[in-house]
């Protein structure tokens, strides 16, 4: 088997880290591998798979012989893809930056594969929460078309990086010890005010928009509709933060061109690749963060016809954001293109 140069871009964050911790799991076939990052956290030193490698502040230069570069996600991805490009590297990028450019495939590669061919240079990662949606709307699409989707969710802190999580931790501790909880990063480290989120919930993710929709809403809205290539579905979204550690719920609402019954609806998903349906209200079982956390698969429970609405169906669909919702993703779009030849080297 033919082996690829790998950079992965944020290698210290917890994306990047779980880049490493899937490459090692899937046994992905890289040949040299370059850990890059800002120059802050450069010269920390990695060991992966018994070897020591030390972080290089990421520069231009850094993908000279690059055949894959997995790009963790922010700021950096505008400055470095298309260097990245010019060395002639495939960029998987899970930043926002590239997500809309009609130039850009955006892919979750069990539902849009076919649009991986037409990439050049760049290929974007979805934002977490609406792989994991389109990753149930798929197979229902297929089958009865959907019309409309209302979706509403509750994102984990891990969402919002390393010191979100941290946060929770502290602010945690604090309350049970009864000491005030401080709170410096959500909604969002760069916004003025902030919220505790211990115990709580936030009403915002990301920053709002004229219309009074956040850009994570919008997001969900814009990208569903470019990976389902049907932008004649209404989609409207509220998304919600939750004092979770890891794995993003979703409770969705879609509306169908023609009938499509809660049993046929488990038989469609229960087929689709990458899927768990774990719906059996008798025994008390549906998919919960606590239990899919860690896990590959995207699962869907709760699966009911709502009777307000022709053709109406109700989800409840939770995924491991990290794993399914970025790394995994993007380390599944690479593992595409080298199981259909469309990496050159």
């Amino acid at each position: 088997m033919k082996k690829y140069n790998v950079a992965i871009l944020g290698a210290t964050g917890a994306v990047g880290q779980e880049f490493l911790e899937l490459i090692a799991e899937r046994h992905f076939p890289f040949n040299e591998l370059k850990l890059l990052a800002s120059k802050r956290s450069a010269g920390k030193v990695i060991n992966f798979m018994g070897k020591d490698y030390v972080v290089e502040e990421a520069t231009d230069d850094s993908f000279k012989d690059v055949h894959i570069a997995l790009f963790a996600g922010g700021a950096a991805s505008k400055t470095f893809a298309p260097a990245a490009v010019k060395h002639g590297a495939v960029v998987i990028d899970n930043s926002s930056a590239f997500r809309m450019d009609p130039n850009v495939p955006l892919i979750v590669p069990e539902v849009n594969p076919g649009a991986i061919q037409n990439h050049k240079g760049i290929i974007a990662n979805p934002n977490c929460s609406t792989i994991i949606m389109t990753m149930a709307l798929k197979p229902l699409h297929d089958v009865a078309k959907i019309k409309r989707i209302v979706v509403s969710t509750y994102q984990a802190v891990s969402g919002a990086g390393k010191e979100a999580i941290e946060e929770l931790d502290n602010q945690v501790k604090a309350i049970v010890e009864n000491r005030p909880a401080e709170a410096n990063i959500l909604p969002s480290a760069s916004l003025p005010k902030h919220y505790q989120i211990a115990f709580n919930l936030l009403p915002q993710i990301d920053v709002f928009v004229d219309d009074g929709y956040t850009k994570e809403e919008m997001k969900m809205v814009n990208e569903t509709h470019k990976i389902l290539n049907d932008y004649n579905i209404g989609i409207t979204a509220t998304t919600i933060r939750v004092p979770v550690y890891r794995s993003h719920a979703e409770s969705i609402n879609i509306e169908l061109e023609s009938a499509l019954s809660a049993d046929d609806a488990r038989k469609a998903l229960a087929a689709f690749p990458g899927v768990i349906v774990q719906d059996n209200p008798a025994e008390m079982l549906y998919p919960m963060p606590l239990f899919t956390s860690n896990k590959d698969e995207v699962f869907v429970g709760r699966i009911r016809e709502d009777k307000s609405v022709q053709h109406g169906l109700n989800l409840w669909v939770v995924g491991d954001q990290i794993r399914k919702g970025a790394a995994l993703n993007a380390l599944q779009i690479a593992e595409y293109m080298i199981n259909h030849k469309l990496l050159e080297v």
